[in-house]
């Protein structure tokens, strides 16, 4: 389980503020308005950014003062920080260690990585020489090398068009299924939410507004900050 407790960080004029609870195993979609503060929250999570007040928990464990290396997750960025100059092979290892000090058993995990993403047979590519989703593949496998509980996710496949997006978010909920993972994803693609979140949070002004099953969430008529987000117009009074 993770879970924030009246989380604070200020940013410019804005005070956020989050609490948060997010069960073993389960995949939460975060939604919102540019800069509602869905990327400094999982940068709080993560430990890229401090918090002034409050506790971050996981697995009941207190992780607030960690340093990033030291905290039970991982997270993938949009920009997948492939080093050009590295092949898939070494790209992925540096999951590991990052010296490439590699045993057998780490050499088993980063082919069984690359077998389970769709890589096996890609491992001497360049960056440079693999396509757009077969970086974020490359990138999603040495985030699995690393064998963190909790995957963070801020909007890895948001460069990637729809169908190979899809495909990006269905191999990922396949991952989380298979190792038991919990997953936070921000996105600002609803249909991504809708197919892989079995809960989406709405964050808006700092602070997590509402949160709840993704199915309900979307299809509620009188959620109107919503309801202006996706473009859609508000429900007809009464008569």
């Amino acid at each position: 389980m993770l879970e924030l407790q009246d989380v604070t960080f200020r940013y410019e004029a804005m005070t956020m503020r989050f609490s948060l609870s997010v069960a073993g195993g389960e995949f939460l979609a975060i939604i919102g308005p540019s800069g509602a503060g869905k990327s400094t929250l999982l940068s709080l999570i993560a430990g890229f950014d401090r918090s002034l007040s409050g506790r971050i928990l996981a697995g009941g464990r207190d992780i607030t003062g960690l340093p990033p290396a030291e905290r039970p997750l991982t997270m993938l960025f949009q920009d997948h920080n492939l080093f050009a100059h590295l092949d898939v092979y070494a790209n992925v290892g540096l999951g590991i260690h990052p010296g490439l000090k590699l045993t057998t058993a780490d050499r088993g995990r980063i082919a069984a990585a690359l077998a389970q993403v769709g890589l096996a047979g890609m491992e001497r590519r360049l960056p440079g020489q693999l396509s757009g989703g077969e970086r974020q593949r490359a990138a999603l496998a040495r985030s699995l090398v690393r064998d963190r509980p909790l995957l963070l996710l801020d909007e890895p496949f948001a460069a990637l068009g729809p169908a190979l997006r899809r495909e990006m978010l269905e191999l990922v909920d396949r991952m989380r299924r298979e190792r038991g993972m919990t997953v936070l994803m921000v996105t600002h693609q609803p249909e991504d939410a809708r197919l892989a979140a079995v809960r989406t949070a709405w964050v808006e002004d700092g602070a997590i507004r509402r949160i709840g099953p993704t199915a309900a969430l979307f299809a509620d008529p009188g959620f109107a900050a919503l309801r202006l987000y996706l473009g859609e117009p508000p429900p007809a009074p009464a008569a």
